[in-house]
């Protein structure tokens, strides 16, 4: 997903405001206030490179006489220590926002990377590697950009954009049944049902739900699903998914496969900023 301008600014500004309060202290007190230089941003471990515009915003909403030259393309995969940006100007800035775009950067980069590998591990098959809304509260917008840098798709962005009807849902409105109908008549939207039994996947199909989610199902239970379904509805398996699990569950024949832990477990990795 792209990322708008505004989401940019709107993030940077929030993210320091946090980290520079009032001021900052240390670099004001060190560094003279027309001093200029160049730094470079370096991720110093293999994987994907995410976040530079992140980085760019953080700098920028610092002083926009920042000069920010990007040393390989959003996505790059690197091997070891890169060099990713040059960033060079006043050196207040730099240095005032040197924790903050490091911060994005590593953050969005280990989302990025370990994306990649989930994608990686099922290769070959059919399935789709999909996020969901277990993000970190503020930054869904860039952590989701972060799963499309690593090459899989973004599920719905809100509660506002996508139905999945989940299993408190189907307690309240009462049945499979009454929730899709419900539903047909205050949306067009595609109707996505949470499934845990096989049982409640043919009430899901009899419903005429456009999608199914399978929620901790086995793999005998996946396959048997994506038999019954025989695509009239689009399948998602979901819980539990692991970088070992993972390729078993693709090779079913599910449609997509979605994984929390992509942003909700992915770990930073190691970026630093140097003077030059």
């Amino acid at each position: 997903m792209a990322l708008a301008t505004d989401t940019l600014e709107r993030i940077a500004f929030a993210a320091l405001a946090e980290d520079v309060g009032e001021g900052d202290i240390t670099t004001e007190a060190t560094v003279d206030p027309d001093s200029v230089g160049s730094a470079e941003l370096v991720v110093k471990e293999a994987g994907v490179v995410c976040g530079l515009a992140a980085a760019e915003a953080v700098f920028r909403a610092l002083d926009p006489d920042v000069r920010f030259d990007t040393l390989v393309e959003e996505g790059a995969f690197v091997t070891g220590p890169t060099a990713v940006a040059r960033v060079s100007g006043p050196e207040r800035a730099i240095l005032t926002g040197e924790r903050t775009a490091l911060n994005l950067l590593g953050l969005l980069s280990g989302v990025a990377t370990l994306t990649r590998r989930y994608v990686e591990e099922i290769r070959g098959t059919s399935a789709a590697i999909l996020d969901t809304r277990k993000t970190t509260p503020g930054l869904r917008a860039l952590e989701k950009h972060a799963v499309a840098v690593g090459g899989g798709r973004n599920h719905r962005f809100g509660l506002d954009d996508g139905v999945l009807v989940k299993d408190n849902h189907l307690r309240a409105a009462g049945s499979i049944a009454e929730a899709v109908q419900r539903l047909r008549a205050a949306t067009p939207l595609p109707i996505e049902v949470e499934c845990d039994t096989l049982v409640q996947v043919d009430e899901a199909l009899a419903a005429g739900a456009d999608a199914i989610l399978l929620d901790n199902m086995g793999l005998a239970e996946l396959r048997a699903a994506v038999a019954r379904a025989r695509g009239r509805a689009r399948l998602e398996a979901s819980g539990g998914v692991s970088l070992e699990s993972v390729r078993a569950i693709a090779e079913t024949g599910v449609d997509e496969i979605s994984v929390g832990a992509l942003t909700h477990s992915a770990r930073s990795l190691d970026v630093s900023l140097e003077l030059t």
